[in-house]
């Protein structure tokens, strides 16, 4: 019994929060508490007790106050679950349940067989859309699979750079600098540990065993932070001692074949290493994929004279990932970051760093990064994820649409059995249960089809392009199973579920009345407002991908400024160009040779800080070292002064520049006169800060040196040196396109048998840079397909039922004398009032979502024209003709007196 306290004046006081209560206010005890008891206490029992409580809870208003009354109630009602308080299961209500559901399944499946048309329909259509669910759910599984393995992945941070220049252009990487993890290492508290990782690519050699492999210099902290299990060696020294590697189970097997890899040597170049390890393959599901890792102190020896090995800025190749400490601060992590960064960009001139964290679990869905090569990672944006689901979702709600509009359509021949169902006892929640059961067993039988059609469209899905395979392997899983059931179950809710309240809704006197009564708005019906909602997204589908197509089309026919007809771009891959370039020029297809650092318009960038005269203005500017024929084979069209005249051995003896007219504009530059503007000299620094002074020899026209969607920068040429990589574009005329690339292929070998041949046209790179939205348009050309086949079956669906419910009305229209097209007319003019209705609703959406939305991001995009804006509408309504023209012959040509003999 809690203890009393005395109360005067109607008022009590809470002590504790001195809080006041007025005694005529009513409290109540809480109402889940109440009905807890009620459901496990025993009857005889129950009515007591919780007649105790309130008495007890009345007091402990006035004494102690509402708050702590309510608290006190909930703890009694808890503490007093106790075994002889507990009654017993009811067996026979759960039995009957059983039966009542036993019944609902067996209903729902004599409904089914009944309707076979209208049941095929719906489980035709709902399996077509619930497998584009599929393919998303598998899609987005993968996704959300990669880097699970790791045992510390919560605590798995990766540090991002945020490059700013001095006019304030931003870029996000997802490299930084070795000199970054050190500092890190020395000055943050709150990590348990870090370690630095950097690109590396050479070939092996072992005996006569030669193989390309690449992986990255590492510290032994990477098997610290990671789990990547290793099979031989010690993991914590492994790549502790310089020219030692550590292999993958795969690449050892490929050098050393059946024999134990550990402790032999592997030759790179003319330095020997020791494996120190063996290692298990790195799951498919890793952002970071590797051959072979090889200890970062060997790196570290092999550029010690380099100053810029270690630079704040030389971020290129660099990796950094931290494991913070358990239950960290990650605003105290970020504040000693960015300490770091302001004391490092003090002696910086041209630009400055941040550093940001970036979680594990979000490099490979979240926000899009490079690294300063350009370098692209295993990644998904989550804003195509969230297009993708929503494209998925209008679908498969398309597909529900059909199944609401089809049930509802088929009323009248339900009103009878809801209402002796209602008649004989049934409530509201017997009939929604029983129109959900239907609705969830169309879904599941409709979930075995779809699960055929999945695996129909998963190999086309993951070869769709390059990217997709190697990102999803979309393999079955128990998960992924669970997950297909749980959406089948979800899908057949909400197809069921607006049928469901409108059934409950109806009582037995009214049960014989028409559905048309039903209204979502003042003058619409509920089945006219589904099949307007279904035909607008299923025109705004079919728009979109017409107008995209053609957008598609344009880009890759757009004007670059240069040509790239029948060019070739050969990778060197680290070998000597002039061996190949000697071979190629005695082949008689190939017209033309030059050499290049990078392919440009195909989004690689390279570029450095500029400056002209005594400014302190400093601009990215883009460049592409380039030799003396590249200008020429490419058809540049320079506007002012001439070529390179000299031919530099080394970087920093290159003194000529060719510049486009944006350096000009830029910098006002012989008040953007291209030929006073000859001569001028300007300087220019790299990346690392090495600056040096360059005279302009020439100016060219603007070109795109980016993608069509980014506007025309800066850019530069710079003379080609045998210190740049190498790009061979060769020129070919041929009339065997084939032969002539494998007289290439085979010039290749003789040059390197390790490195296979890679070379790619020029217009091949431009599609394949572009192949994003290629894909995208495919998907949404893809599900527009879908939509339209469904919207297709559902309006059948409801033409047929239409046309029956109306035969009689037709046979008497046809003896007063109506003609064919007349009854046409009739029974399609509904219908084609809806399709009206979607189209001025879908073409403006459409048209102002790619004009204000799409088509801003691509500044030279062609207008939409009306075509692209009507051919989808003429698609559907082709369709719709045939649909309804179809059934409404069949009821014209019908004859009156069979089907009015009994009136």
């Amino acid at each position: 019994m809690p203890s009393q306290c005395v109360i005067s004046y109607g008022t009590a006081y809470h002590h504790l929060f001195g809080k006041k209560y007025n005694m005529k206010e009513q409290h109540h005890p809480p109402f889940w508490a109440q009905r807890f008891i009620a459901w496990y206490c025993k009857p005889e029992l129950a009515e007591d007790l919780i007649g105790d409580l309130n008495e007890y809870f009345e007091r402990n208003v006035q004494t102690i106050g509402p708050h702590r009354a309510k608290l006190i109630y909930t703890i009694d009602a808890l503490k007093f679950l106790r075994s002889y308080t507990i009654q017993r299961p009811k067996f026979a209500n759960l039995f009957i349940n059983w039966i009542m559901i036993r019944s609902y399944i067996k209903t729902s499946g004599r409904n089914v067989m009944r309707n076979k048309l209208f049941s095929s329909i719906n489980i035709v259509g709902l399996a077509i859309s619930m497998s584009v669910g599929l393919l998303l759910i598998a899609f987005v599984l993968d996704l959300h699979s990669y880097d699970r393995f790791h045992k510390n992945g919560e605590r798995i941070y990766r540090i991002t750079n945020i490059l700013t220049s001095n006019n304030e252009q931003s870029s996000k990487f997802a490299s930084t600098s070795i000199k970054t993890g050190k500092l890190i290492r020395q000055k943050v508290t709150g990590i348990e540990d870090v370690t630095i990782v950097r690109d590396f690519s050479q070939d092996a050699k072992v005996g006569d065993n030669i193989l390309p492999v690449k992986g990255y210099w590492a510290e032994p902290s990477l098997f610290r932070i990671f789990t990547f299990p290793m099979l031989e060696g010690n993991r914590d020294k492994a790549l502790k001692d310089p020219y030692s590697i550590v292999l993958t189970e795969t690449t050892a097997r490929k050098l050393f074949g059946n024999e134990s890899a550990l402790g032999k040597a592997i030759q790179f170049d003319t330095l020997t290493y020791q494996v120190t390890g063996v290692m298990k393959d790195v799951p498919f599901f890793s952002h970071i994929n590797f051959e072979a890792l090889v200890s970062l102190s060997t790196a570290e020896q092999l550029n010690k004279s380099d100053r810029n090995f270690e630079k704040w800025t030389n971020m290129g190749l660099n990796y950094v990932y931290l494991l913070l400490s358990q239950n960290t601060n990650m605003a105290a992590i970020q504040s000693q970051l960015n300490v770091i960064a302001k004391e490092e960009n003090l002696a910086q001139e041209n630009s400055r760093i941040q550093l940001e964290l970036l979680p594990l679990y979000e490099i490979v869905v979240g926000e899009n990064l490079r690294d300063m090569r350009g370098s692209v990672r295993v990644h998904m944006p989550p804003v195509m994820l969230w297009i993708l689901g929503g494209l998925a979702l209008v679908v498969i709600l398309s597909a529900c649409f059909n199944y609401t509009n089809l049930s509802i359509a088929r009323a009248m021949r339900r009103f009878k059995e809801v209402g002796i169902r209602k008649a004989i006892g049934a409530g509201k929640s017997q009939i929604r249960q029983q129109f959900l059961t239907e609705a969830i067993m169309i879904s599941l039988a409709s979930l075995i089809l779809s699960f055929f059609i999945f695996l129909v469209l998963r190999p086309q899905l993951i070869d769709l392009a390059p990217e997709m395979q190697r990102t999803v392997k979309l393999e079955i899983t128990s998960s992924m199973i669970v997950t297909f059931v749980i959406f089948s179950v979800t899908v057949g809710v909400i197809a069921g579920f607006m049928p469901a309240i409108f059934f409950s809704k109806i009582s037995a006197i009214n049960a014989l009345r028409n559905v048309s009564s039903v209204k979502v708005y003042k003058h619409i019906t509920l089945r006219r407002a589904l099949v307007v909602i279904q035909y607008t997204f299923t025109l705004i589908f079919i728009t979109t991908t017409a107008i995209g197509y053609v957008q598609y089309k344009n880009i890759l026919a757009f004007d670059l400024g240069f040509n790239t007809e029948n060019i070739l771009n050969i990778n060197m891959q680290g070998n000597k160009p002039d061996a190949l370039l000697k071979e190629l020029s005695e082949i008689p297809e190939v017209t033309a040779l030059s050499r290049s650092l990078i392919i440009t318009s195909v989004g690689n960038a390279w570029g450095g800080y500029m400056k002209y005269k005594d400014s302190h203005d400093s601009v990215l500017v883009l460049t592409n070292n380039i030799d003396e024929n590249y200008l020429t084979l490419h058809d540049y069209k320079l506007i002012a002064g001439g070529n390179f005249m000299a031919h530099p051995t080394t970087t920093a003896a290159a003194s000529e520049v060719i510049v486009n007219q944006q350096v000009l504009k830029r910098f006002n530059i012989a008040n953007n006169n291209p030929e006073e503007a000859i001569g001028e000299e300007i300087t220019f620094s790299n990346a690392q800060g090495h600056g040096r002074k360059m005279t302009i020899v020439g100016v060219m026209k603007d070109f795109h040196y980016g993608k069509v969607n980014n506007l025309i920068e800066p850019v530069a040429f710079m003379p080609w040196t045998p210190e740049d990589r190498t790009i061979i574009n060769a020129k070919i005329k041929s009339t065997d396109m084939l032969a002539t690339m494998a007289k290439i292929e085979s010039t290749w070998k003789k040059i390197d048998r390790i490195h296979p041949f890679q070379a790619e046209f020029y217009e091949e790179a431009i599609e394949d840079a572009y192949s994003e939205f290629s894909s995208m348009i495919k998907i949404i050309g893809f599900l527009s397909f879908l939509a339209i086949s469904i919207a297709s079956m559902g309006l059948f669906g409801m033409v047929v039922f239409t046309t029956e419910t109306r035969l009689k009305e037709i046979s008497i229209r046809k003896v007063m004398g109506a003609s064919s097209s007349n009854l046409i007319y009739l029974l399609s003019r509904d219908f084609l009032l809806l399709l009206s209705i979607s189209a001025l609703i879908a073409l403006p959406v459409t048209y102002f979502f790619f004009k204000n939305v799409i088509l801003t991001n691509f500044p030279y995009h062609t207008p939409v024209q009306i075509a692209e804006l009507f051919v989808g509408l003429l698609t559907v309504l082709f369709i719709a003709f045939i649909m309804i023209g179809s059934q409404t012959m069949k009821a014209a040509r019908s004859n009156p007196a069979k089907i009015l003999k009994s009136e």
